[in-house]
């Protein structure tokens, strides 16, 4: 018991560096208060004391923020960072070195029995506001960004952002180098995901964008081909593309637009 509660505790240093001493954690975090009731609540359940471990699980939600049921199954050394509004459900399974931000949903997606809910593995990471629903896999290193909604499973060692949730790509050697970090201890990456990560559907616009580039290059060398062997001068007018301008309400700024609209110039 109190060895499981000196690595629930130290989990918080390695995690969290606002951390500055033990009795600070003991007292004032909420993740940490819930996840201990939550350890009193869950033996209770399998002792088949039921509405004991669910009373004392609503107490501790009145007191934390953090609804834990008392069913569900979690690992060692979970933290629950700042805490508030996490719902954890029934059927959920969490494995050992994970951590949630606030906001966090692992929910399900019916009213029937069995198993509703997702079953995290080691070392998962989920953003602030992140919703992760459904009876899913969520495989060992990966990560959820901020606000993301995930329907399907994840990978292991994939980073998912974005409503519905996408699975964004990354480099080889940052991998490999946050696999080498995260076998020592967790790191802090503040809501599961970094900055440098690219947005999935930017990325997918480029791409449509070079190919319609190359289309109209080789469209343009088909017709001065077809030009060469005696075919009528291909010449077609685009229109251009310019952002549409709203006449402002104010009348001084509408006609300093109007001034200025003659000296635009549009390559």
């Amino acid at each position: 018991m109190f060895k499981r509660l000196r690595s629930d505790i130290n989990c918080v240093f390695e995690r969290d560096p606002a951390a500055r001493n033990t009795f600070e954690v003991l007292t004032t975090y909420p993740g940490l208060h819930a996840i201990l009731w939550y350890r009193v609540a869950h033996f209770l359940w399998k002792k088949r004391l039921k509405w004991l471990a669910r009373f004392i699980s609503t107490a501790a939600r009145w007191f934390t923020g953090i609804e834990i049921h008392p069913a569900c199954v979690i690992g060692e050394r979970f933290f629950i960072d700042h805490g508030m509004g996490v719902v954890i459900g029934e059927t959920a399974q969490i494995g050992d070195d994970c951590t949630l931000y606030h906001g966090v949903t692992l929910g399900g997606t019916t009213w029937q029995k069995g198993k509703r809910h997702p079953t995290l593995g080691d070392r998962v990471v989920v953003g602030a506001g992140a919703k992760v629903l459904g009876p899913i896999e969520i495989g060992n290193d990966a990560r959820i960004g901020s606000n993301a909604v995930v329907l399907k499973g994840v990978p292991e060692g994939r980073t998912v952002v974005g409503i519905p949730g996408r699975i964004v790509e990354q480099e080889k050697s940052d991998v490999k180098k946050r696999r080498a970090k995260m076998a020592e201890k967790i790191g802090f990456d503040a809501y599961g995901v970094r900055q440098d990560i690219a947005d999935p559907v930017e990325k997918a616009i480029y791409s449509l964008l070079d190919h319609i580039q190359v289309q109209d290059e080789k469209l343009e060398k088909m017709a001065m081909e077809l030009q060469k062997l005696g075919g009528e001068s291909i010449d077609m007018h685009f229109p251009k593309l310019d952002d549409a301008v709203l006449e402002p309400s104010d009348p001084e700024q509408a006609a300093h637009l109007k001034s200025s609209a003659g000296k635009k110039v549009i390559d």
